[in-house]
């Protein structure tokens, strides 16, 4: 409000009250070989408060003049004006729309009076542009001049804040804190982890609304000392002047930067800054620092965490970073692991990193069982595992990193049962496990293969193809179930196991040496049931052959009878001891041998 010197006493009663607003707050910490300035215009061809008309426009125009060795790397357009707020303007004909909009109120009886401002990144178009002039139109407050115009605080103006980088220029940390809060509330913005190696060429700047140069009463401290400069004196900051032109005739808005050399001391780890006025109503909308403040500022970000199928162990692929410094990151800081609290385990760099570079590492846990196996891992850099930290960094508060990791456990499995078939010799037998693939599953998108060995089942390699009809030389043999889900597997087992199945007799032998029933023949009976006894006899009950594993089969032949003679055709019978406990009893029949 203008000239409230002559409305202190009146205060309470015409209920003059802050309503709302956006705090100044850090916005952004640029740190490199940087510096910083404005281009801006007011919209008032006039001050306000001693004009008796309204003077606020919707266009003006600003040049821009960087040195070739300037680069831009931060173009940041504010725009403010009383009333609600205009959000869509134009810039050099380009329409425009806020990214962010801050806005503040005041009570005087009988009304509120609400100001605004925005901002917009043009960082690429500035880059594209380059040098020349800038004109902000269409901004547009005449809906609210008329309210404000009773009270003289009616006000537009657009202002650039631009960030470049030199290589002449020494490491800087530049702090950029926006918002739009009102003074005579004093304003105090804490600088803190700072490490100021070289004072000089020091400054700090700001974007203010609505002073007004009658209104000697309005002070900028910086470490609680009252600076001022030409163009402002001590008393009187928030005066229309723009540091960067020298021009005096900035109405109601202040582009100004002061010299900070001497407030700011080599060795500082801390600074402060006031803006306060004691009659004007002033809006701060950004302060800028430039301190030479040469420390690193760590970061971490974990690349990738792999885990092993039904373990425990993690290993994490990780990247310590010093991008956003003024200074070298010394070797050995610590990078500490955490899960909900629960220290995990440390590592540390092995290199010191330069500014802006980074390295990359690995480290391996073991989780403990308290954890559950769907946790957040969270990486902290320069933390000794006690939240504590060795190097002195530029910002405090960005060394954590989270990323959610989920242990890999086996699938779940069905049991299979294990298989029998005939003894086929010597405990050798066929088997079909082809119904197996889909029994053992508990989700039809696991993947099964069978395996000879649990080392191949393992290592997944030969794999068994023929699971219809796979023949075991030898039994009991153990086959080996690989069950794979997306991310893991499990291993199981069955068993092939042998019986000796009863033997199949064949009784008519043709002993004429056609090759086709020359012999008595028993099938299942030879290798499966090693300690057989077999007797033949004749029809009037004599024993005419005996035969056991180690024995051809019978082909009629009558050993030690008169010249080795043939039996002579007729119906034989047969007399087989199995000598096994499942057949404890012989097995008996007849035979015909015929020639």
């Amino acid at each position: 409000m203008k000239k409230l010197h002559y409305l202190i006493v009146m205060l309470t009663f015409l209920g003059i009250l802050r309503l709302n607003a956006q705090d100044i707050t850090l916005f952004e910490q640029i740190n490199g070989r940087y510096d910083f300035t404005f281009i801006g215009n007011t919209m008032n061809s006039a001050e306000n408060n001693p004009t008796f008309s309204y003077i606020t426009s919707s266009s003006s125009a600003a040049q821009l003049n960087m040195s070739p060795s300037d680069r831009i790397v931060r173009a940041y357009l504010y725009w403010a004006g009383s009333g609600d707020g205009d959000f869509q303007v134009n810039l050099n004909g380009n329409p425009l729309t806020a990214d962010r909009t801050f806005s503040h109120a005041r009570f005087f009886s009988p009304s509120t009076f609400t100001y605004f401002s925005a901002f917009k990144d043009i960082t690429s178009y500035v880059q594209a542009t380059g040098n020349g002039t800038y004109t902000l139109s269409d901004l547009d407050i005449s809906a609210f001049e008329a309210l404000h115009y009773s009270r003289k605080t009616n006000f537009a103006g657009w202002a650039i804040l631009i960030v470049y980088e030199n290589p002449s220029l020494t490491l800087n940390q530049l702090n950029i804190y926006d918002g739009l809060q009102g003074v005579p509330d004093a304003l105090q913005i804490n600088l803190t982890n700072l490490f100021v190696l070289n004072n000089t060429n020091a400054k700090a700047g700001f974007i203010a609304w609505e002073g007004d140069s009658q209104l000697p009463t309005e002070t900028f401290s910086v470490n609680s000392i009252a600076i001022s400069n030409a163009m402002n004196p001590i008393n009187n900051v928030f005066n229309s002047t723009n540091s960067i032109t020298g021009s005096n005739t900035l109405y109601n808005m202040d582009l100004d930067v002061y010299e900070i050399d001497n407030y700011v001391a080599i060795g500082d780890t801390s600074a402060s800054i006031t803006l306060s006025s004691s009659q004007d109503f002033i809006m701060i909308n950004t302060v800028i620092t430039k301190l030479n403040s040469q420390l690193p500022d760590a970061t971490v970000v974990i690349n990738n965490v792999a885990t092993l199928c039904n373990s425990r162990e993690v290993n994490i692929n990780y990247t310590v970073y010093n991008t956003n410094s003024t200074e070298i990151l010394p070797a050995n800081t610590s990078i500490s692991f955490y899960s909900a609290g629960q220290f995990l385990g440390r590592t540390f760099t092995q290199n010191a990193i330069a500014i802006g570079g980074s390295e990359t590492g690995t480290f391996s846990l073991n989780i403990p069982i308290s954890i559950s196996n769907n946790f957040n891992l969270q990486a902290v850099v320069d933390d000794m595992g006690n939240g504590i930290g060795t190097v002195n960094e530029l910002n405090e508060n960005n060394n954590t990193f989270s990323i959610p990791v989920e242990l890999t456990t086996s699938p779940d499995f069905n049991a299979l049962e294990d298989l029998t078939s005939c003894n086929l010799g010597l405990t050798r037998g066929q088997f079909d496990f082809s119904s197996y693939e889909s029994a053992v599953k508990t989700d039809p998108t696991q993947v099964v293969h069978f395996y000879e060995t649990s080392t191949n089942a393992e290592a997944d390699i030969l794999a068994l193809l023929n699971i219809a009809n796979y023949e075991a030389i030898s039994t009991p043999k153990e086959i080996f179930v690989r069950v794979e889900n997306a991310n893991c597997y499990a291993i199981t087992s069955f068993s092939l196991l042998t019986r000796n199945c009863p033997p199949t007799v064949y009784n008519a032998v043709s002993a004429n040496g056609d090759g086709s029933n020359d012999t008595f023949f028993i099938e299942g009976l030879r290798d499966v049931f090693v300690n057989f006894n077999l007797e033949i006899y004749n029809r009037w009950g004599k024993l005419v052959w005996t035969g056991n594993n180690s024995k051809a089969d019978w082909d009629g032949t009558v050993p030690n009878a008169i010249g080795g003679e043939k039996a002579p055709e007729g119906t034989y019978y047969y007399v087989l001891n199995l000598n096994d406990p499942d057949y404890p009893n012989a097995l008996v029949g007849y035979l015909y041998l015929a020639y």
